[in-house]
């Protein structure tokens, strides 16, 4: 079994908070802004994306808080989850959208660079560069 260490348990943590935090945003005081991030191809209702896509981070940042058994898939989900967003501020910077104080072609197109170091936060904190090999011999040398 993967083991963690105490950096990837913080960390993991902390994506975990972000996220619920983030999904509880969608839900109730930062709809408007969500809304603004919702593709206008995308053949949804923006409402119900912002809703759905809010119920998905909290679900998935209290999986980051409570589960801890196989965290590499649950990395890979959340790591997933941020590369399926991404069209999102894709769009926002194409349409020159105004949300979360990006006001600015400069600050929407740096935001972009953010959500790869999102997914690799996602796979780091959950251990998914731990390769097979070095934890079980990290097993056999604790046991």
């Amino acid at each position: 079994m993967l083991k963690l260490n105490i950096w990837h348990k913080i960390f993991k943590t902390l994506l975990g908070l972000n996220l619920v935090f983030a999904g509880l945003g969608h839900l109730f005081w930062a709809r408007k802004e969500f809304l603004a991030q919702v593709p206008q191809w995308l053949p949804l209702d923006a409402d119900f994306v912002v809703l759905a896509s809010g119920f998905v981070e909290i679900a998935l940042g209290a999986s980051l808080l409570i589960i801890w058994r196989d965290p590499k898939r649950l990395g890979i989900v959340v790591a997933l989850f941020f590369v399926m967003i991404f069209p999102g501020n894709i769009s926002q910077y194409v349409n020159e959208v105004d949300a979360f104080g990006l006001n600015s072609d400069r600050a929407r197109f740096i935001r972009l660079f953010f959500q790869p170091l999102l997914v690799l936060w996602a796979l780091w904190s959950c251990g998914f560069f731990i390769s097979h090999k070095k934890a079980n011999s990290k097993e056999l040398i604790d046991n």
